[in-house]
Order: C-alpha cells, then structure tokens, then sequence
C-alpha cells in the first residue's frame, strides 16, 4: 500500500516538466493536486493516427482522417481579411484541399512543393470538395509513421493553461510520462475478483491506461465501461453500508402491535379506501418499527397521492404502542394546514393533538410544553419551533419531516435527543426524484414510491396560451370564478436586486384589478418583499376563501392546499424549471371539480423552453416529468438533491448510464448480502480502498 501512497499521492509539481508555476495552476484551473488527479482527467476524445486513409476513402460522413500525400502546389487567395492561402494534396487516389486563414507566414516558410507530407485533420467540405483548415502535416517518413500503435488522445484545457504552455497537446505528454512511470502494484483492483469474472471487466490498471492511450476504440471503450461500473459500484457499497450498518448499530424503539387505535381509525373513519401505494408503504413502516433499530425512510408521493393519510396512521401506530409524534413542517401556513387536516380527521378518536409554532402564545406554549413533558399529549405538529431547547417529550417515538430539502441534517439531529431511544423519522417530499438519482443522492436511505393518486381525483387540464390570447384566459377566470372557484396567478420569483421581476408583478396585479374589478371580485397579493405577517394574512384570507384570485409570486409553491382553487396561469412560464411548473400546477386539482393549468408565454420561446412547456401538456406523472428534467438539466440542478459526493461522478452518468448504475446496486448488494462487514479475503482489497477515500467526499448519513 505504500507504494501507492508514494506514487499516486505525489503533488503534481514534483512530475517532470511541471514545476512550481504550473502545479499552481493546474491546481486552480483543473483541480489536479496529485499523480492521482492528473490520472483522473480524462481525454475528451481521441483521434486515430495508426492508420493512414486513402483520399479516395473521404466521404460526407468522415470526421478526422489521416492520409500520405505529395504537395502539388501553394497559393494566397483573397485579400485583406478574406485573406487565406490554399495547397493541393495528391496521393495516388485522389486531391484533397488545405486552406490556412492563420500562419500563412510560416506555411510559406516551411512547406516545400514536390515533397510527401503525413497530414492529418478534421474534414469539411467547401464547393462540394473535400477540405482540412489549418492540418497537422510532418515530412513523411515511413518507420516514424508506422510506430504510432496508440491512439491519440485528446485533453481539455483552459486559455490561462494554454498561455504557460499547457495546451491539451501538452497535458497529453505530461499523461504519457505517467502512464510510463507507473506499474500495475501503484493501481490497485478495487473490484472482487468474481464481479470482474462475472461482468467481464477490464482489470482496473489496464483500464486507467487504455482509458487514455488504447491501441483502439474497442480497448477504450471496454476500459470506459469498467471505470464507470468501479465508480457506480464504489458508490453503491458505500451507501449500502452506511444503510446496513445503521440497522445494525442504530436502536430503535419497537412498536410492538397493531392496536386499538390503528384499527378503530383504519375500519371506522379513513375517509376513503387506501390505494395499493398506500398500503404498499404502510407495510414497509409497519415492518421498520418493529425491528428494534431506528427506522429512515424517505417517501416520496406525487402531489396529492395522499402521503399524510399514511403519516397519519404510521402515528396511530406510535401512539398504540405508548409513544408521542410530531410532524414537522417548513412553514406556519403548512404547519397550520397539517393540523387543522390531522385535527378534522382525528375529531372521533381519543387522542390530543396540538400545534406549535413561533407564534404559539406564551400560556398556550406552556400548557403545550408541559402536556409533551408528561405525555398527556400524544400528537404535535410544528415548524423548526419543535427543536429548540425548552421542548421536551415524554416519548417520542416516530417523527414526520414534510419536504425534506427544507431541513439540514443537524436540525434533523436535534429531535434525536429529544428521546432516550432515537425515534423513527419518516421524510416526506412531494418533490419526486427520479429512481437512479434517488439510487445515488439518497442510497443510504430506505426509501418508499407511492406513485399512485386516490380515486376521485380528475387529472389537471394543462394548457399552453400566447400572450395575445391573455383577455381570453382571463374571461375563462371570470367564469370559473362566477361558479364560486378561485385562480392563482404566478409569476417568477422576485430576487431582492431584480428591480424589473418586481415592476412586471406589480403590472400584473394591476392589469388583473383592471379585469377583476373590486369590490365585485376579491384580490390576495404575495411576494417574496413584503413583511412575514402581511404575507401571512394575505395567504390565508385566500386559503380561507375570503379572496378570489391570489396573484403571487412562487412563494406558493410547496404545499399549500385550496382545495377550491381550480385554475392556476402561470405567466413566462418559460422562465420555470419542469419540476418547479409541475410543483406550481398541483396547488389545483385538489378537490373534486375539474381543474386547469394554463401556461402563458411571449410569442419566442427558447427551444429548451418549449420542451418544457409540451412535457408539461402531456402528463400530470411527477415522476415522469422527473426523469425529463434530470435529462433537460443534469443533476445537479435537481431540486432538493443533497450535493454530497454521491454525484460526483468523473465518467459515469446517471442520466446516460441507467443500465450500468442498476448492474452496479444489485452487484453491491449482493456482495454486501453474504459479506457486510468486507471482512473475506476476496474484498479485502475494496475494504482497503473504501478506507483510503474517507473523508474525500460528503457521504452523510441523513439524521
């Protein structure tokens, strides 16, 4: 293992021809500390020199080519900046333009007519003729062409590199004088012998060699695929074990039975029958609580797919087994929602429940907080007011966090030590992400699907209108008002530097009074600038049905329920993400009429913003819209997803490479199965790397 240490950890400076200067920016421009890193920067591509082509072989289809040829002649073409010089080159096949635009000067100098020239370039075609602007060309000498076995591969750079002479050409030498350094002891397998037999996979030091200088693209592409699998694979273990070891370590409290609670509410007041998801998921929470460790699941619903009913019954469960919960939620209004719903559904069964929140009152606070001390009081449901200091439970034993994102670990953390024992914690989120980056940003996590909506509830109508068709949207508002429903309006968050977002609001609110006259028709306004409380009561004049229309920006987003709102426009529309515009859409269609989305833009539409706005015409699917965005923006831009080192990916991509990402889980999880602790001889070496990575990127348990 030293060895390794020695040669893959040392700083780039102290490789041949690098140096102090250049290590520095290196560092700074491309993040290469070590022999390691630089190892790790893969080429962009790589081009073919071992053969060499005919002219004749040159079709529309060819990208770079290399051929052997006689220059005919030489000659400067146009004038001034239209200047550029033209040669002919003549194999015995055929004549093949070359054109420079720059360096005329030396081409002058250096090239001699009559002579064979070795050439090479990337084909174009100008006047129906084959071309190559500005060729790589070297006198041809056979024994020096014919030793070129490798391909050549080539590196991204930057202009500051390029200016100390550290073109991608360059870091392709520094690259080759490594690659000639280094033995297969410096790069150590890190995959178990029986997956590398079993998959066929490249050993890992011939991959990282053949990844830049592969005889050929069959070599590169099987070294490709073996380094991608490692980085899945390598992920994969880390985040199954940090899953199992939790079980193992981590106490939990038991929920012993399936009381009298559970059961009354289950047959006598569920509002409707639960769907197949539902259940689906209500098992898995059942068999979790009753295994002795504590439980971390996430669970993911569409809007509306009913995630509180299951929240709801997973706390019965506590409660018949003498435990408190709480449920906690990002924001009053939210935090408000939850408990007059809880409260409603609750209203038959012997049970107390409460709200907590900043603006509890002092008396009221207390008799909260002595109710949870004694354990008089079984449900409570609150902002972050749940995790400060004075807050005490008697028994907590499952606890709720609606939209996860909203929550850091260490917030999470502080309702652990509130309980003796570490209470369950189920995350909700109505965010849905897509299955492979769920694998990835949250595999350390159980995490549950319910992808399946109630009965009774009618799909969205969505819609896409131009601007010039907005007195029309807006008659269409009047008649879904006149019927006594309620519309949103929203417009594009206001930054507090975007002077115009603001002004384009503020017309709007004006351009919509203008169609919607008071007192006849009642008018809620919310951005992002006013004071909390005036937001407050703004929303919740609407969310009570004292307004008509709630014009606002999307600070609506996450949440809040109207179920008699059924028309929401939402204007540029272009200047949305897919999964913010499908979060926007499910505030409607909450209750049981017929509900519409219309999206409202100008008349130019980016390309990538009119495939948003058709993907949101033609499903109401959360999850299908998911996948869209994850392929439309990649992931790092996917809302809600923890940046830690589970995306961090060199090669591997987990919108390109599904396939591969599955192989390499159940792979892990297989080996994992007979094997948790890597304590067999076989996968000794993968213990010993998993070892040497800690620390190197963000892995977090998520409580």
């Amino acid at each position: 293992m030293s060895q390794v240490v020695s040669i893959l950890a040392s700083p780039i400076e102290y490789l041949k021809g690098v140096g102090p200067l250049r290590g520095d920016l290196l560092k700074k421009e491309l993040g290469i500390y070590t022999f390691g890193d630089l190892l790790e920067h893969f080429p962009i591509r790589h081009i073919d020199k071992t053969k060499i082509s005919r002219i004749a072989d040159i079709h529309s289809d060819t990208d770079y080519i290399q051929v052997v040829g006689r220059l005919l002649f030489i000659e400067t073409v146009g004038e001034n900046r239209a200047k550029r010089m033209v040669a002919q080159l003549r194999d015995s096949t055929g004549t093949l333009e070359l054109a420079w635009f720059q360096g005329i000067s030396w081409v002058e100098k250096n090239l001699v007519i009559g002579t064979e020239y070795l050439v090479f370039g990337k084909v174009g075609f100008f006047n129906n003729k084959p071309q190559i602007v500005h060729p790589e060309m070297e006198v041809f000498v056979p024994a020096i062409a014919g030793a070129k076995t490798v391909l050549e591969p080539v590196y991204p750079s930057t202009e500051k590199l390029k200016a100390r002479s550290l073109s991608g050409r360059q870091i392709g030498k520094l690259t080759q004088q490594l690659v000639g350094q280094i033995q297969q002891r410096d790069i150590e397998e890190n995959i178990p012998v029986k997956v590398l037999q079993q998959l066929q996979l490249m050993p890992r030091y011939q991959a990282v060699c053949n990844s830049h200088f592969p005889a050929n693209m069959q070599d590169f592409e099987a070294a490709i695929y073996r380094l991608k699998f490692e980085e899945f694979f390598i992920a994969q273990v880390r985040l199954n074990l940090v899953r199992l070891q939790r079980h193992q370590s981590s106490r939990g409290v038991v929920f012993e039975k399936v009381g009298n609670l559970f059961n009354n509410f289950y047959n006598q007041h569920l509002p409707f029958q639960l769907t197949g998801a539902q259940k689906k998921v209500l098992k898995e929470i059942r068999t979790d609580t009753a295994r002795g460790h504590q439980m971390n699941r996430l669970l993911q619903g569409d809007v509306g797919s009913g995630k509180t009913i299951v929240a709801l019954l997973s706390m019965l469960l506590a409660a018949d087994n003498g435990f408190q919960s709480c449920l906690m939620a990002p924001t009053e209004i939210l935090a408000q929602q939850h408990f007059t719903g809880l409260s409603d559904l609750l209203k038959d069964m012997p049970l107390k429940i409460e709200i907590l929140t900043g603006s509890t009152k002092a008396k009221k606070r207390r008799e909260i907080l002595a109710a949870l001390a004694d354990g008089s009081l079984h449900f409570v449901v609150g902002t972050h007011a749940l995790i400060e200091d004075p807050v005490q439970f008697k028994n907590l034993g499952f606890v709720v966090v609606d939209e996860q994102h909203r929550f850091g670990v260490a917030q999470r953390a502080k309702l652990w030590q509130k309980a003796a024992v570490p209470p369950h914690i189920l995350v909700m989120t109505a965010t849905p992400i897509p299955r492979t980056l769920a694998m990835t940003a949250y595999g350390d996590l159980d995490y549950s699907v319910m992808d399946e909506l109630p009965p009774g509830r009618q799909p969205i109508t969505t819609v896409h209108r131009f601007e010039q068709a907005r007195a029309s949207v807006m008659e269409f508002i009047r008649t879904e008002v006149e019927k006594g429903r309620q519309a949103y309006i929203i417009y594009p968050l206001i930054e507090e530097s975007e002077k115009m977002s603001f002004e384009d609001l503020m017309q709007g609110y004006e351009q919509v009074k203008s169609f919607f006259p008071e007192p006849k028709y009642l008018i809620s306004m919310v951005h992002g600038r006013q004071p909390a409380a005036l937001k407050q009561a703004n929303m919740e004049r609407f969310v009570k049905g004292e307004t008509n229309i709630m014009v606002s920006t999307t600070v609506i987003e996450v949440g809040v329920n109207v179920p008699n709102a059924s028309v929401m426009v939402i204007e540029s529309t272009e200047k949305f993400g897919l999964s913010q515009l499908h979060q926007l859409r499910g505030r409607v269609g909450r209750g049981s009429e017929k509900s519409f989305c219309i999206l409202l833009t100008g008349s130019k539409v980016s390309k990538e913003g009119r495939e948003r706005i058709k993907i949101m015409c033609a499903t109401n699917d959360g999850f299908l819209i998911a996948e869209k965005d994850l392929e439309l923006r990649g992931p790092g831009d996917i809302e809600g997803t923890r940046q830690s080192g589970a995306l961090n990916f060199k090669l591997a991509s987990i919108v390109n490479d599904k396939a591969l990402l599955e192989l390499a889980k159940k792979e892990a999880e297989e080996l994992l199965e007979k094997d948790v602790n890597l304590n067999l001889a076989e996968n000794l070496s993968l213990k010993s790397f998993l070892q040497q990575q800690k620390g190197k990127t963000g892995w977090s348990k998520i409580s």
